[in-house]
């Protein structure tokens, strides 16, 4: 597959995870957003070797598909590094996209900013992430995004550096997604945080956790039935579910 049809497959795919209420007008504008953000990261590639816009791609698609956001979100999520990384500025964002994108994308970039720094200030780091949520909490959502995306390919950054965001991930991320009700993504962000900081208990963990799968959902099977069978009897409507435990949540309770 060409580059091209990389980028061209993936925009398609963004475009099916759209709501189906979204107008013709609002897929329009997502699309001069796509082209816009394609040419301006045009050549540039990741360090993977994939073409930049497949970053900006994917963090609008977990904004729309995982989070729930609307069109301006996703709009904002794929120019979410058109400022910081081109010579593009606010103000051309504000006359092409109008104020509302600008903000997000202006907010987003003064958080990547502050994220640049050294890691002993993140204290601070963390404190102006939250004083931003007063101002619209998309900001924060499309950065949660955005870091998801990062920690999902992290695979291609030299370990001193996935050390170093994965640590950043657990100490601020994580906590800013549970604290926003993002819970199936504040463990995955936990999980892969743990998976580059302890490989060794990460793989332990989930190799345990595989070898027993069979035996706990006998056992669930087996406490399930006289619960289900007495919430019956009550007449009520229910839904039942087991959760597993995370690689990181239990090694945490173990330390």
């Amino acid at each position: 597959m060409t580059e091209q049809e990389q980028i061209k497959e993936a925009f398609e795919d963004l475009l099916k995870s759209l709501r189906k209420e979204t107008s013709k007008e609002n897929r329009q504008k997502i699309k001069e957003a796509f082209e816009f953000a394609n040419e301006a990261h045009k050549g540039v590639k990741r360090r993977s070797g994939e073409p930049y816009i497949l970053h900006p791609l994917a963090v609008a698609k977990i904004a729309v598909k995982e989070i729930g956001l609307g069109t301006t979100s996703v709009i904002s999520a794929l120019l979410h590094d058109v400022v910081e990384d081109t010579d593009y500025t606010v103000e051309d964002i504000a006359n092409l996209f109008g104020p509302k994108v600008a903000s997000i994308v202006d907010g987003l970039t003064k958080i990547s900013g502050v994220m640049g720094s050294d890691t002993s200030r993140q204290a601070e780091s963390f404190r102006k992430m939250i004083l931003t949520l007063a101002d619209d909490v998309r900001v924060i959502l499309i950065k949660i995004a955005d870091r998801l995306h990062n920690m999902r390919t992290l695979g291609s950054m030299l370990p001193a550096k996935q050390f170093k965001i994965a640590g950043e991930t657990l100490y601020l991320y994580a906590p800013l997604a549970h604290r926003l009700g993002l819970f199936t993504i504040k463990t995955e962000l936990e999980d892969l945080s743990f998976k580059y900081e302890h490989p060794q208990e990460y793989a332990f963990i989930n190799l345990k956790l595989k070898s027993t799968e069979a035996a706990r959902n006998t056992l669930f099977e087996h406490f399930a039935v006289p619960v289900d069978r007495k919430l019956k009897e009550m007449g009520l409507n229910y839904e039942m579910r087991a959760r597993v435990k995370s690689a990181y949540s239990i090694w945490n309770k173990m330390e």
